[in-house]
């Protein structure tokens, strides 16, 4: 009797716990859930969304050479310099979002263009140092780490498995890390870093035309009408397809923020290595009376890292009521563009 009481007591419960799951309670904890994942990944992109503090030189090299009488070796600064920049892509919070394929990194494009800004000078960098900077001449043999760490840069920056985007970043900051132990050890063969006024010519001639590029960019998020001056200057000269001679240039709404943030990134970064050729170069500065051109450029751009206190980047018109963050920050780059055209022409006078 007893027991058939507590078979119809338990048939009753399991009665009840269906009502229960029928009545639309589990699809209320299962929207309960998914509010919940999606505000935490709100917040977690916000957090994500923060760009990176600048660091100071003595700060950046001391984290990669730890002998203290090593840091004025000619080179280190520099080299330390793309290390970090190469790191702080990869460690920063949230790590590196270019790649993400779930929320909270999935939304997040405003960082990715930042991302993108600093490997573009990472990728220029690396370039100019396997190219030029390690090779006393054009019959040079190039160095075996940046041989590798150059390629490795220029991977996929998008590719989220097989292999992973960081994975192939490491491996470059690895050779990177090597050349430097080289650099600064008694391993062999010693690694060699020159600097002499025609590699640095050559860095700062491309970041002049990066700099023209984004500063038109910037130019263009209200909007503007271009004539066609491609072949000015050369009647002989001729172009693969012919453009209108009147133009209007407009970046798409929503790729203004892009725009900018891509700026805000090769701002940032540029600005740690100008500091570290300020102490490689210093004594072709000096020759040449360029240094206080050199910290005139490092002054234009920490103005493009001041903080954006608008919840959004404003895009109004040139003349209107509400600022366009696009223009104001087009000015410091064009400014930072000419000033290094003025840098570049000083350190090729004799």
């Amino acid at each position: 009797m007893a027991f058939d009481r507590a078979k119809e007591f338990c048939q009753e419960r399991l009665e009840d716990i269906e009502d229960y799951l029928g009545g639309g309670v589990l699809p209320k904890i299962i929207g309960a859930l998914v509010a919940l994942y999606l505000g935490a990944a709100i917040l977690i992109g916000w957090y994500w969304s923060g760009e990176p503090e600048l660091s100071t030189l003595n700060d950046v090299i001391s984290q990669h050479v730890s002998d203290d009488s090593k840091h004025k070796v000619v080179g280190v600064a520099t080299t330390a310099t793309l290390i970090h920049l190469s790191e702080t892509l990869l460690d920063k919070p949230g790590g590196y979002i270019t790649n993400d394929i779930f929320p909270p990194g999935l939304w997040l494009d405003n960082i990715k263009r930042w991302e993108f800004g600093v490997l573009v000078q990472v990728r220029d960098l690396a370039r100019v140092m396997r190219q030029d900077m390690s090779r006393s001449q054009s019959q040079s043999i190039e160095d075996n780490d940046l041989k590798i760490a150059e390629p490795q840069f220029n991977f996929d920056n998008s590719s989220w498995a097989i292999p992973a985007t960081e994975s192939e970043y490491r491996r470059g900051i690895k050779a990177l890390q090597s050349y430097t132990a080289r650099l600064t050890g008694a391993e062999q063969p010693k690694a060699q870093f020159y600097a002499r006024a025609d590699n640095l010519v050559n860095w700062l001639t491309n970041v002049e035309t990066r700099l023209g590029s984004l500063s038109q960019r910037l130019s263009e998020s209200v909007g503007k009408r271009q004539l066609n001056t491609d072949l000015a200057g050369d009647p002989a000269a001729q172009e693969s397809s012919h453009d209108q001679a009147l133009q209007e240039l407009k970046t798409p709404w929503l790729k203004v923020d892009d725009v900018f943030y891509e700026a805000r990134g090769t701002a940032w970064s540029l600005i740690h290595v100008l500091k570290a050729i300020e102490v490689d170069f210093k004594p072709v500065l000096e020759d040449k009376n360029a240094l206080v051109s050199l910290q005139q450029i490092i002054i234009e751009l920490e103005s493009t890292q001041e903080s954006v206190w608008s919840p959004m980047v404003l895009n109004g018109s040139g003349f209107g009521l509400f600022a366009n963050h696009s223009i104001t920050m087009a000015s410091y780059i064009s400014r930072a563009s000419a000033a290094i055209g003025d840098l570049r022409s000083l350190l090729q006078r004799g």
